[in-house]
């Protein structure tokens, strides 16, 4: 029997088309960033397989919005090692 219903990547690849007017009007730069965004989306492919969703516009921002969230707390690292290097004696650690 053959597979009835796309998978979540076939779905999630269907919505950036669907959005491609949308990526053609903006500015470069900010279409490099929307590729990254969708192409951040396929890490958590395995995820919005198991929560197989009807809309799956809610899994793809929170997917979106994790990795952004995973991004940002490295450089909240970075900035505590570099805030710790150059003044050792204090105790400054990144918000959570």
């Amino acid at each position: 029997m053959g597979r009835t219903l796309p998978t979540f990547t076939e779905r999630t690849d269907a919505l950036f088309l669907e959005w491609k007017p949308f990526r053609r009007a903006l500015r470069r730069e900010d279409q490099e960033i929307l590729d990254a965004l969708f192409s951040e989306v396929r890490l958590h492919a395995q995820a919005g397989a198991a929560l197989s969703p009807v809309e799956p516009w809610p899994t793809v921002l929170l997917a979106m919005l994790i990795e952004e969230r995973k991004a940002r707390l490295v450089l909240e690292q970075k900035i505590a090692q570099i805030v710790a290097k150059a003044d050792p004696g204090s105790s400054h650690a990144p918000p959570s």
